[in-house]
């Protein structure tokens, strides 16, 4: 049963725990698997596909006749509906898009920056435990947005060696250019490193387990990425006005993700906060994923009694999560005082789900905490800024002196050399 913890009686570190308990070794493995995927490429993938995956892989390159196959297989209401997705997650990261900038001094010095897409870029989708078209179109969108030229996806195959239609499909409609079946933390060292079947990219991003989590920390550097992400959260504030049998429902829309996900209430309801709390077990047995739902709600689940909305809303600031509902009847009043949030839901007809699906926002966000100081996935994420400068010989004379003092006294005085040199007679 969930945790119910009121305020007035909670140390701050019965609010801010994250129950989460990593496996020990996962570095080690983490490594190995690095260095064989670098050291023999496409046969370790494939080493690794028939020991996690239990799939004996010939091509680890997906066809175009499979993706055709798939699209041409696929229930056409899922079609239409990723279709809809799509073009709502391109309208909203249009908007993200920006040009360069340039200031003509007037003295002869011009300075200015130029916005540029990467060249390649890695998608993980995750397979496993669910299928995640989704998480194609979240993440190959705002990269073709921004211009990248090259989008290889990375994902597990199944025991036949098949990805799942879904998943395919979304490929097709994102614009996906290579699918290579493979997945773990071996498909992000392949990506970082490339192999015979799998281009070497420029940045990864996806969300993955902590296999993939961990390679993704190990190897940037080598390559970038997005983010380290942890396991899911969703934090709902939610004044007495609410209906529990919906706030339950949005809490384990999150808690069915996986055992470490977190589903957080805050109320200034005590008759809410039990009504939920009876809520969520009259749902759980209802579910398809109820081992996985009871064990997020048991174990990392919480509803936290505030003293009102104010305070409420200090404590999911401090909290700072992946996801927070607004669950009252005039969320934006309340907007500007949210400060630390991956993204935000207005108001009680605004479920998570609609972000994660079809709203057009992104869903790869900041998660543990993180919202403190990172944002969700977005086109920004897909290119890279250079700045330039140009000066004319007499805009440099003008400041040479201040170079020189500059370097001097900063005990480079080749730099101020740099500068003096081009007035010396």
């Amino acid at each position: 049963m969930i945790k119910i913890i009121n305020i007035e009686n909670a140390a701050k570190e019965d609010i801010l725990t994250r129950d989460i308990k990593l496996e020990s070794g996962v570095e080690a493995i983490v490594a190995d698997i690095i260095k064989n995927v670098k050291d023999n490429g496409d046969n370790a993938l494939k080493e690794y596909a028939l020991k996690f995956d239990g799939a004996e892989i010939e091509n680890l390159r997906v066809t175009q006749a499979e993706i055709d196959a798939a699209y041409e297989s696929e229930d056409k209401a899922l079609i239409e509906t990723l279709e809809i997705a799509k073009n709502n997650i391109e309208r909203f990261h249009r908007n993200q898009l920006r040009s360069g900038f340039e200031i003509d001094n007037g003295d002869g010095s011009v300075s200015g920056q130029k916005i540029t897409p990467i060249e390649k870029a890695g998608l993980y989708v995750p397979g496993g435990t669910a299928s995640y078209p989704s998480t194609v179109l979240m993440n190959a969108v705002p990269a073709k947005i921004a211009g990248v030229k090259e989008i290889v996806m990375v994902t597990p195959p199944d025991k036949h060696g098949n990805i799942p239609s879904a998943i395919l499909c979304a490929a097709k409609i994102a614009g996906v250019d290579t699918i290579i079946k493979t997945g773990g933390a071996q498909a992000v060292a392949a990506l970082a490193y490339g192999t015979e079947s799998v281009p070497k990219v420029d940045k990864v991003v996806g969300p993955g387990n902590v296999f993939v989590a961990t390679a993704k920390r190990m190897l940037y550097g080598l390559v970038d990425i997005d983010m380290i992400a942890g396991p899911s959260e969703i934090l709902v504030l939610a004044d007495g006005t609410c209906n529990p049998v919906y706030v339950a429902a949005d809490l384990l829309s999150q808690a069915e993700h996986d055992k470490l996900a977190s589903a957080v209430l805050v109320t200034d309801s005590e008759k809410l906060a039990y009504a939920v709390s009876e809520e969520l077990e009259r749902q759980i047995p209802l579910l398809p994923r109820e081992e996985i739902a009871r064990t997020s709600i048991d174990t990392n689940g919480k509803i936290i009694i505030a003293k009102n909305l104010e305070q409420g809303i200090e404590i999911a600031n401090e909290i700072a999560p992946e996801h927070l509902e607004v669950c009252v009847d005039d969320p934006f009043a309340l907007l500007d005082k949210i400060k630390n949030a991956g993204s935000i839901f207005l108001g009680k007809n605004t479920p998570e789900a609609l972000g994660d699906y079809l709203a057009g926002t992104n869903h790869t966000l900041p998660t543990s905490g993180t919202a403190r100081f990172s944002s969700p996935l977005s086109v920004d994420d897909f290119v890279k800024k250079s700045q330039y400068i140009y000066y004319t010989k007499e805009a440099l004379e003008k400041v040479k002196d201040n170079i020189v003092l500059f370097a001097n006294r900063e005990g480079l005085h080749a730099h101020g050399k740099s500068a003096a040199i081009r007035f010396e007679k």
